[in-house]
């Protein structure tokens, strides 16, 4: 008994042993953790004093850029095109020619319907004399009598004709309805115009417009008339200005909501570009802070701020984000657990490798 008793004590002591052994371990790694978080030098850093300013709120879409003002233009005969006076990408100025058609039948034809007319003018003074009214008194003929003549007469229906061949006769030459630019040109000369299909477009490319979505949640931070900038993902060199001009008041299926804009755009601008979309929203009253003054500790924002020479540790809640700015909130008091307040000095770069009350040197102020 003595000797199995004997056993068990040197059990226990090899177990307390390695297990003083494992607790220094851990202790010893958690001191060259801590010491690599504190470095023992001092940090450069550049500050900038924590006051209430204007912040503008950036929502961000994609968009398509379209014409406010396009027309699509059709003959309205089918006859040989003769003439083609312009071509894709031409400009155009409002009353120039675009293209035009044969014009020997249609002229034929008004010549034929004129000469109706003028036989149905014959028939009608006939049918007026066969009334008892002589030729000088055509202008004291009843309005009833003289209705009944012209349709006896055919009058009526030969001058509807005749004016209906004029209208075609002048419509077989296509004209700009404004000025703008050609698309969609593809007809070629000697081919017959097919009056249901679009023989071309006129676009004004000087009054350009994008349309995009926004979710459902952003409605509140948008309003008409607000900024809008975008840039072409063809051109990302370029930006164009705008205002939001059309909020569409229904909500889709997916929770977004369409949104319309008018563009300053250029020639540049083509009509169905693929733009990326950025609406900006001045919300004033509000504590800002640069993006790059939030870092991250523990799964947790955090802020550093300058207290005599040292960087001193608080939590925060961003809220509202643009590219380069939070929102952050506000310190209610002194005791509250997060949070910063107006007057603050937070340290806005240099604080990747900060900690609680290390010490730092102030290289600018912003």
């Amino acid at each position: 008994m003595r000797t199995l008793s004997l056993k068990y004590e040197y059990a226990l002591l090899t177990f307390c042993c390695l297990l003083t052994a494992c607790s220094n371990s851990k202790k010893v790694k958690e001191a060259e953790e801590v010491a690599s978080i504190l470095p023992e030098a001092t940090s450069n850093v550049t500050v900038m004093t924590l006051k209430k300013q204007v912040f503008y709120h950036e929502l961000v879409s994609n968009g398509k850029v379209s014409a406010r003002v396009r027309a699509d233009l059709r003959f309205e005969n089918s006859e040989v095109i003769a003439l083609i006076f312009v071509k894709n990408g031409d400009h155009v100025r409002k009353g120039q020619k675009i293209a035009e058609l044969d014009k020997f039948k249609l002229a034929n034809k008004v010549v034929q319907a004129k000469n109706a007319v003028e036989r149905a003018k014959l028939d009608l003074k006939d049918v007026l004399i066969g009334q008892g009214y002589s030729l000088d008194e055509m202008n004291k003929v009843p309005d009833k009598v003289m209705k009944l003549a012209k349709v006896k007469s055919g009058y009526e229906q030969n001058v509807a004709e005749y004016e209906l061949a004029k209208r075609e006769a002048a419509h077989a030459t296509l004209l700009a309805p404004f000025d703008g630019v050609i698309a969609n040109l593809f007809t070629k000369t000697y081919n017959m115009a097919n009056t249901s299909e679009t023989f071309c477009s006129i676009v004004d490319v000087r009054g350009m417009e994008v349309d995009f979505t926004v979710l459902e949640s952003e409605l509140p931070l948008l309003g008409k008339g607000d900024r809008v900038s975008i840039t072409p993902y063809a051109d990302a060199v370029h930006k164009y200005d705008g205002q939001v001009s059309e909020i569409n008041p229904l909500v889709d299926d997916n929770g977004m909501v369409k949104v319309k804009a008018r563009i300053n755009g250029n020639k540049l601008l083509f009509s169905g570009m693929n733009v990326r979309v950025s609406v900006r929203r001045a919300i004033g009253n509000q504590l800002v802070i640069p993006k790059t003054a939030v870092v991250m500790r523990s799964g947790k924002q955090v802020v550093f701020t300058l207290v005599d020479g040292k960087a001193q540790w608080n939590y925060v809640h961003t809220g509202l984000e643009n590219a380069d700015n939070y929102v952050v909130n506000k310190r209610v008091d002194d005791n509250a657990p997060d949070g910063l307040k107006e007057g603050d000095v937070v340290i806005v770069t240099g604080n990747v490798n900060l900690a609680h009350e290390s010490p730092v040197k102030v290289m600018g102020h912003k």
